[in-house]
């Protein structure tokens, strides 16, 4: 699927990846190819983005390394919306 990360800056991220897991006002949830519609209020915690993707060097030091190549977005709070495979997750 699809993913672009949006801060009122700058879009710090666009790419193929295979999940994101994104920490939701009720916890947190993965979606992953063909999930269902859905848009969503994020609170403060961490974006886990696992792929085969790189990431804009003018952007590499907003993300930390997880674990099995996962990357990592620390965030305040935010909007996820998921469309057609296309993933779009405004942050502050």
């Amino acid at each position: 699927m699809f993913l672009e990360i949006v801060t009122p800056e700058a879009s710090i991220f666009q790419g193929e990846v295979e999940s994101v897991i994104v920490p939701g006002t009720e916890g947190e949830f993965q979606m992953l190819e063909n999930h269902a519609a859905i848009v969503s209020l994020l609170q403060e915690g961490t974006v886990k983005i696992r792929g085969d993707f790189n990431i804009a060097e003018a952007y590499s030091d907003l993300f930390t390394d997880g674990d099995n190549g996962t990357k990592l977005l620390a965030i305040q709070s935010g909007t996820v919306e998921l469309k057609d495979n296309k993933m779009i997750i405004l942050v502050d």
